[in-house]
């Protein structure tokens, strides 16, 4: 369908197709969903959540699932940082992070306490090392 955009503005003789929006009903409502669930990749919970892990109060059995699935979520939104702003590309290290990062995020946690922590401890150094490494290639402006 095609319009002239002289009743819209005066002058105006080209002819214009009509608008398509960009999704439909189940794409918007799949867009907000991602919206509203969306959680940014770097705050104050992040430092909290590493120091939780590496300091001298080891997580008990119950703590371990939650403080995974936190770290978690950290790594996947420092790694897709990481990833879409380059860094990774531009930096050895970083990529190195990446792919620990992911490898550690996609593993099981181990059914035994001893070897879960030591899991959860190496997500939060590989959190750690990774924030510091972005900051230092201005990634991020500053660790919060």
């Amino acid at each position: 369908m095609t319009a002239t955009g002289a009743t819209i503005c005066p002058g105006w003789s080209h002819p214009v197709r009509a608008a398509v929006p960009p999704f439909t009903e189940a794409g918007l409502r799949r867009v907000l969903e991602k919206v509203q669930h969306w959680a940014p990749y770097v705050d104050g919970l992040l430092l909290d959540d590493v120091a939780a892990v590496l300091d001298d109060h080891t997580p008990t059995a119950d703590e371990v699932g939650e403080h995974a699935r936190r770290l978690r979520g950290h790594l996947r939104r420092l790694v897709d940082l990481a990833v879409v702003s380059t860094v990774a590309e531009q930096d050895k290290h970083v990529a190195d992070l990446v792919e620990r990062g992911r490898t550690l995020r996609c593993e099981d946690v181990p059914a035994e306490h001893h070897r879960a922590v030591g899991h959860l401890r190496r997500m939060a150094w590989t959190l750690e090392d990774l924030l510091e490494r972005l900051v230092a290639d201005q990634c991020l402006t500053e660790a919060p």
